[in-house]
């Protein structure tokens, strides 16, 4: 696979996600950006985005297996992971797996499950495998997380720890798509049955893993200059001097956004990274890895006002 062939694939699952999904490019295209880049997603947005939708989708261009976990409060690691159960036939203890052994897992409103739980997501999402009792499992090479959760509803939640946040390469917020969009929504599934596999049944299969897996060693082989190198380290060291943030960003979260620019270099066709890659990027990577000053907070700012405030101050290679 070239570089031409995976903007190709790219523009592909982008163009069957469209048909269920119409009026989120953006989030899309950062999707794809955190497949290619080995990462995983957090998508933040009221109920009724498509958020969930959005992960099914992507899901059918690719002939991975799909598992969706309903977060709960009262659901349990073992749900999650699995477990060793004794098997009185064979009087010998045999593995369970739970659904987090997929290659594409949507955890669904996260944050109402206890951080017990949430924290059964911490090693898989970091190095693939899942230690049961003892014994590691591999869950592949391709293992997604796409996680989401509604920020109107906090009645029996419980805020995702900055260890797990630290895990997603982006944290995306989903909002109502243009009037437009929304209009050519309705009329399509005014067209539809009212069924909801229908909302996805025009979904075809564009790709398969030896395609995903040639898009990321294609992503692998992508270099950046120097200049960008140092672009991310300023922005990066900027953070955490900042007056209006209290905890900046660490030296893994710039080599995530080095990581994402890399990708996002790679789907739009190119084997170098420019700085306005850099600038694309820097919000849904360090929104989440940031920690607002108590004076910003009262004064109502919020992390994109204040990345993008400082993003203006930093200058960009030529």
């Amino acid at each position: 696979m070239n570089l031409e062939e995976l903007r190709a694939l790219h523009d592909a699952i982008a163009l069957e996600i469209e048909k269920a999904v119409q009026g989120q490019d953006e989030i899309v295209e950062l999707l794809l950006v955190s497949l290619f880049a080995r990462g995983h997603c957090l998508i933040e947005g009221p109920p009724g985005t498509a958020k969930t939708l959005l992960a099914q989708s992507l899901s059918a261009t690719l002939p991975l297996q799909f598992n969706r976990i309903q977060f709960t409060p009262d659901l349990m690691p073992g749900d999650v992971i699995g477990s060793n159960i004794f098997n009185f036939q064979t009087h010998a203890f045999e593995l369970v797996k739970g659904p987090i052994f997929c290659d594409v897992l949507l955890a669904d409103e996260i944050n109402r499950a206890p951080p017990k739980t949430q924290a059964a997501l911490l090693q898989v999402m970091n190095e693939h495998r899942v230690t049961i009792d003892g014994t590691d499992h591999p869950v592949g090479d391709v293992f997604f997380v796409v996680a989401t959760q509604n920020p109107i509803e906090q009645q029996g939640t419980y805020p995702l720890p900055e260890a797990q946040l630290d895990r997603f390469l982006f944290k995306l917020a989903v909002d109502f798509p243009d009037a437009e969009a929304e209009f050519a929504i309705l009329q399509r599934h005014a067209g539809q049955p009212l069924d909801h596999d229908a909302r996805k049944a025009a979904i075809r299969p564009v790709a398969g893993l030896p395609e995903l897996r040639a898009g990321q060693s294609l992503v692998d082989g992508i270099r950046l200059d120097d200049s960008i190198l140092r672009y991310v380290l300023d922005i990066a060291r900027a953070t955490r001097a900042h007056v209006d943030i209290a905890f900046g960003v660490s030296t893994r979260a710039a080599d995530a956004l080095c990581g994402a620019v890399r990708a996002l270099a790679a789907l739009s066709g190119r084997d170098y990274a420019i700085p306005d890659d850099v600038k694309r990027l820097v919000v849904p990577t360090f929104r989440h890895r940031i920690v607002l000053s108590p004076s910003a907070e009262i004064e109502g700012r919020d992390p994109v006002s204040v990345l993008n405030a400082l993003l203006a101050t930093i200058e960009a290679p030529r």
